[in-house]
């Protein structure tokens, strides 16, 4: 299969044609210059070096050399070649909660912002490493899958908010299981790299039974390391309206809600995902505790073979187009003694 890589410069060709027609101007105006100065035989006298014939030949090899030059930008590409790629890094889902506790500001600006921006310094920091996202209240849900795209990762990020999932709660169990369930879709281009979750919450787990779910991804070879957001002291849940804070949520006796961390929620899942717990503050939101961690356990090296559609053939057109300026640079527009001595028609026209 035969295809052109950068078919834009096609339009360079067009300066073929112009230097030809720039260059028979300029030599028809060089000899009627010539005609007005004086008669051809008396010319040749006159320049007896003068030769049309070598400035002819100087610009058909520039020519020529243009022309391999502007088809080497074309870059012909053909056939299809096996090629092994390297691929280091790690697996890394982030599951963020997104309950109404998560807009308690124990930690400021809020638990969830500080959250959201430690997690964009990570992504700038990812290297070989792909990264997903799951939010969860009530429910969880997928927000990014594995992947290696920085740029979509922090622009899926700046959409999480609180009010996404309509379901409230805080469902550890349910966010662990559907982040190992995304390893599993995408096990086929993640073989053999490292495997990690990253459970940023405050820990307030009403739903279901984190730690089996803990343990489930440890037995799957899934390390799972806990971000601990908020303080044991806890603060009120604002309530929002039409962006601007109207005040703090009640429960059903019209008692402010006060949420506070569980530490020792988040220490357990942490040893039962075979992980480490972190506990966040205003100033270090503890992720890059976690990536060093992950970085300590080794990042896995896997290699595969991509096929390449088509094979770079540019160094057939740029190679002797060098060789070819090479030439030229040696040859001059004059005539060389032996070239005057031959003069085989006798003509002495100046050619």
């Amino acid at each position: 299969m035969f295809q052109m890589a950068h078919k834009i410069f096609y339009y360079a060709l067009a300066i073929i044609p112009v230097a030809i027609l720039v260059y028979w101007l300029a030599m028809r105006m060089r000899k009627k210059a010539i005609k007005n100065f004086a008669e051809a035989s008396l010319y040749s006298r006159l320049a007896p070096e003068s030769s049309v014939s070598k400035k002819n030949l100087k610009f058909i090899l520039s020519l020529i050399a243009i022309t391999l030059l502007v088809w080497a930008m074309i870059d012909p590409e053909i056939g299809m070649h096996p090629e092994k790629l390297e691929r280091k890094g790690s697996d890394i889902v982030i599951c963020l909660d997104v309950s109404n506790s998560m807009n308690a500001q124990d930690i400021m600006p809020s638990r969830l912002e500080r959250s959201k921006q430690a997690i964009e310094k990570l992504i700038m920091e990812l290297h070989g490493d792909r990264i997903g996202i799951v939010v969860f209240a009530g429910q969880a849900y997928v927000q990014l899958p594995l992947t290696t795209d920085g740029g979509a990762a922090k622009m899926l990020l700046g959409t999480i908010n609180t009010n996404m999932i309509s379901v409230q709660g805080t469902s550890i169990g349910a966010a662990i299981d559907t982040s190992v369930d995304l390893f599993t879709q995408q096990a086929n281009t993640g073989s053999g790299r490292g495997k990690s979750i990253i459970l940023i919450t405050d820990g307030e787990n009403f739903e279901d039974d984190a730690l089996s779910a803990a343990k489930s991804a440890a037995e799957k070879g899934i390390t799972i390391h806990t971000i601990a957001m908020g303080s044991a002291e806890g603060a009120p849940i604002p309530i929002y309206s039409n962006g601007q804070q109207s005040g703090f949520m009640k429960d059903k006796d019209g008692n402010t809600v006060v949420t506070k961390l569980d530490l020792n929620l988040m220490q357990q899942i942490a040893v039962a995902g075979n992980g480490s717990c972190v506990r966040a503050t205003t100033s270090d939101a503890g992720l890059e505790t976690i990536l060093d961690q992950i970085r300590k356990m080794g990042t896995k090296i896997t290699e595969e073979t991509v096929f390449r559609d088509h094979e770079e053939q540019f160094e057939l057109f740029i190679i002797p187009a060098l060789l070819i300026l090479l030439i030229d640079i040696f040859i001059t527009e004059k005539k060389t003694k032996w070239y005057q001595r031959l003069n085989l028609f006798g003509t002495g026209n100046g050619k």
